[in-house]
């Protein structure tokens, strides 16, 4: 393996130099003295989705670096020593959250990664990992999507002066699934949304991602009505969120339930009823798994490609290694199933379970609400009526307020 390493590096030795010689200053230790040399940067992977993105770089030898953030266009800057990229072009062309990456001499002794992203992000890890025996070095960087406020608030705390690359985020906006004392908090994700209409009425021809948006509007508002909870929605407009992004949002916001909001369409028009719905890598029933697997394509209708992610973010579907927070999940439905009975029409078996994306954050407790069908029109009449959406909204405040009482206060 050393030898596979030691050859690599010498084929991209001769790029290297040209580079070196290319800088502004060569101090006259470089010929003489291999730790006065730069840094060589001799390969890189870059994996992820519009939510989450990793970096990995490798260097000859251990890298000095420091993060900066920089706003208009939002940009994390990754100052290092002076050094040689090696670098093929299609190693880190830019993907997942970054829309462009750009690497080069800064000034004498300076070099720079600069990645350009078109929402805030954050360095949520920033570490150096010694391979073979000291033979290389790899710097891993993992970044994920974060609110305005949390952007703001990188840029306010740092400094140009010290070294701002932690081993862990010790920012309470990038720490995903936060539990820190505060508020019981609960994001409520609105379906679908911008190019994504989501189904449409066969009466009215209202589209689904308006009705979502105006319930979540209405739930948030019966929630935040309860003591120390705090309501925030994954979208305040019609604009697509992928549901990568649905995720990240409700662990950055440290979220301690994740409640998704939709109504959708059967062609059996003669269905009605609101059914909860929790993540489970076997659905439920045929009517489960066929919903989960129009709800999932949302990601396609804009273009967002599922097989392009890295194995680790499909895999947590199937893996569920936080059997706790499904079993949260569960306990969260059955409340809302409880508290809607003789007060919500319920489809028949109203808890089914199927492989929804949405739902795949490890460590927030989450559940999928069909609140009911746009294809029945008395299911119809109803999700478009004011009226009814504040009575469903205070009976899931009520349901998650129990669910608070009897789950999480006794240890959960």
């Amino acid at each position: 393996m050393l030898r596979l390493l030691t050859e690599k590096i010498l084929s991209v030795a001769a790029a290297a130099l040209v580079a070196v010689l290319s800088l502004s200053v060569v101090t006259p230790a470089f010929a003489v003295s291999a730790s006065a040399a730069p840094l060589l940067a001799f390969g890189a992977r870059i994996a992820g989705d519009d939510a989450r993105t990793r970096l990995v770089i490798d260097f000859d030898r251990k890298p000095d670096f420091k993060v900066h953030y920089v706003a208009n266009p939002y940009r994390v800057l990754i100052d290092l020593p002076e050094t040689a990229f090696g670098i093929k072009a299609e190693e880190f062309e830019a993907r997942g959250i970054f829309s462009d990456i750009r690497y080069g001499t800064m000034a004498a002794g300076r070099s720079r990664i600069v990645l350009t992203a078109s929402r805030p992000v954050g360095v949520v890890l920033a570490k150096v990992q010694e391979e073979q025996g000291g033979a290389s070095y790899r710097l891993v960087i993992d970044t994920a999507i974060v609110t305005d406020k949390a952007f703001q608030g990188q840029m306010e705390k740092q400094s140009w002066q010290e070294a701002s690359a932690p081993a862990t985020a010790e920012t309470p906006a990038l720490l995903p699934g936060s539990r820190a004392d505060g508020p019981f908090v609960i994001a409520v994700d609105a379906g679908h949304g911008g190019i994504d209409n989501g189904a449409r009425g066969g009466v009215t021809k209202t589209e689904e991602k308006n009705v979502t948006l105006a319930f979540a509007r209405q739930l948030a508002e019966a929630l935040n009505k309860l003591p120390g909870t705090r309501a925030v929605l994954t979208r305040e407009k019609d604009e697509f969120l992928s549901l990568s992004q649905r995720v990240q949002f409700a662990r950055n916001e440290g979220a301690n339930l994740l409640i998704s909001i939709h109504a959708d369409t059967l062609k059996q028009k003669d269905i009605r009823g609101a059914t909860v719905y929790t993540i489970s890598d076997k659905a439920s029933d045929s009517l489960a798994a066929n919903l989960a697997e129009r709800e999932n394509l949302s990601d396609q209708i804009a273009g967002i490609s599922f097989a392009d992610e890295p194995a680790e973010v499909a895999d947590i579907l199937l893996d569920l290694t936080r059997r706790e927070t499904q079993a949260f999940s569960i306990n969260l439905a059955q409340s809302v199933v409880s508290t809607f009975k003789n007060e919500v029409l319920l489809i028949n078996n109203p808890h089914r379970h199927a492989g929804f994306r949405v739902l795949t954050a490890p460590d927030v407790p989450s559940i999928l609400l069909e609140l009911g069908f746009m294809s029945n029109k008395d299911d119809e009449q109803l999700l478009i009526d004011p009226a009814w959406q504040k009575k469903v909204a205070g009976l899931i405040a009520k349901a998650v307020d129990e669910y608070r009482t009897t789950v999480v206060a006794n240890g959960g």
